[in-house]
């Protein structure tokens, strides 16, 4: 019988201890906060840990652990920095999309930004009436403002547009029946359904037409006794074309009146300004939705407005009032913060300077000649140092065109330049090292060349752009 004593050679013994990595990790990395070493080391040494178990489990091969401790530190190091850097990050926007959803749609101007930093940094009058020292409305002067811009007789806000509708249907039609032709049924972002905020707003929806046909005698016959709305809810992020009818806001607002049942449209997104000049479809106008006639418009603030988040409805002064005593009222109202952003922009689009200083505005609007000159300017000088660093370049610069964004004005699009890049290395991995990039840089890539649209990037921007172009593409 053999009584000497067994070895253990489990290869995952390999793996450096948490305390090790973490302090290795902190040793050589001097800049990176204690506890985001810890962290990302634990999840490092954890998620090898499982991995060597399941493979271990499915009998497969031998279990390989890579040796030395440096790869542990690698990894460990990508992860802390991540752990450790402020979220959401500033990224630059080369897509061309203005109102991109997934980078947080319309920028703030500086002047909105630099009102939400002062509210958030003091006391603020958010609901005091200073002139009489007793309590106040927090929405009392944008509502005015917002009266000012459009001629509406009231005026409400909240957090988004999806919340402004969800209140506007409880509290004119709970526990009733609303009518929507099934064309307008849409979905937007986050896989959110127009039918599944009905239901949780605690309404009955009753479809009317077909996909791609729905007449006036369609909301007329589904009237009945418990029907508390007829509702109107704009395509935003899809269009539909050929053999198709709609019910314009307008018909509509005239059969609601008849039977004097309110009319809702959820416009989605919607300017202030009147942009038909420039190519925009009426729609977009919601000043020109609301002399349509309808009870409520509701769209929202961070969209074609160019402001911050926020869902705003325009309209009667009764359904207004009525939604704002709704309990759900609190939950779902703005903050002093978003507020004082919002302020600014109204006073902003009051004064006439809207164009000038609101970023959205400013980018949709780009002069298409002032666009081009400079993205040539831009490519000139990214070739010149890109030869002179002895990179394999070849761009061009295209006209092209692009969405607006942000669910906003289906098939509508503006003309564009942008510069079509192409390297010894793929599309895809030239648009992951620029997303690598210390500010990453979001760009477009489509039949195989990566396009770089100037349209939203700021001037400030234009030193991080190059660099991680420069770096991407060496």
């Amino acid at each position: 019988m053999d009584l000497s004593r067994r070895v253990n050679t489990d290869p995952r013994r390999a793996l450096p201890s948490v305390h090790r990595l973490a302090e290795s990790l902190i040793r050589e990395n001097t800049d990176l906060p204690r506890w985001a070493a810890s962290e990302a080391a634990q999840r490092v040494i954890t998620a090898a840990r499982e991995q060597f178990d399941a493979q271990g489990a499915d009998g497969e091969g031998e279990i390989e652990v890579p040796e030395g401790e440096e790869i542990w530190l690698d990894r460990a190091r990508v992860l802390a920095r991540a752990l450790a850097s402020a979220h959401p990050r500033r990224v630059i926007n080369a897509t061309g999309i203005v109102l991109h959803t997934n980078l947080g749609r319309a920028p703030l101007a500086p002047g909105a930004a630099e009102a939400a930093a002062q509210a958030a940094a003091g006391y603020t009058d958010l609901e005091l009436d200073v002139a009489s020292g007793r309590r106040g409305n927090r929405l009392a002067w944008v509502s005015q403002r917002l009266g000012q811009l459009t001629g509406a007789e009231a005026a409400y806000a909240c957090n988004n547009n999806a919340a402004a509708l969800l209140l506007a249907l409880n509290t004119l039609a709970r526990g009733r029946e609303v009518v929507v032709s099934r064309g307008e049924l849409v979905e937007i972002g986050g896989s959110f359904r127009v039918p599944e905020i009905l239901e949780r707003a605690g309404v009955k929806l009753v479809e009317v037409g077909s996909t791609n046909r729905t007449h006036l005698r369609d909301y007329a016959e589904a009237i009945g006794p418990d029907t508390g709305m007829l509702l109107k809810v704009h395509r935003s992020n899809f269009e539909l074309r050929g053999f198709v009818k709609q019910v314009e806001l307008g018909e509509l607002v005239h059969l609601g009146a008849s039977r004097g049942i309110p009319v809702v449209e959820d416009l989605g997104s919607g300017t202030l300004l009147d942009l038909s000049p420039h190519g925009f479809p009426p729609e977009s106008s919601v000043p020109a939705r609301l002399r349509e006639g309808p009870d409520l418009v509701c769209f929202s603030g961070d969209k074609l407005l160019g402001g911050p988040q926020a869902g705003i409805v325009l309209g009667r002064e009764e359904w207004i009032a009525a939604m704002r005593k709704n309990p759900l009222a609190r939950a779902l109202r703005l903050d002093k913060m978003s507020l004082a952003a919002l302020d600014w922009t109204l006073m902003t689009l009051l004064s006439g300077r809207g164009e000038q200083e609101l970023p959205v505005l400013r980018q949709i609007l780009l002069p298409p000649r002032e666009h081009e000159a400079r993205t040539r300017a831009f490519a000139k000088r990214l070739l010149e140092e890109a030869v002179a660093a002895g990179a394999e370049v070849d761009l061009e610069v295209i006209h092209d065109r692009v969405p607006v964004g942000g669910g906003s004005l289906p098939g509508f699009e503006l003309d564009s330049w942008a510069i079509a890049l192409k390297s010894r290395e793929s599309a895809q991995v030239i648009a992951g090292r620029l997303r690598d990039a210390d500010t990453p840089v979001l760009a477009r890539v489509r039949d195989g060349v990566v396009l770089i649209d100037l349209r939203a990037v700021d001037e400030e921007e234009v030193t991080g752009l190059f660099e991680a172009l420069g770096t991407a593409l060496h």
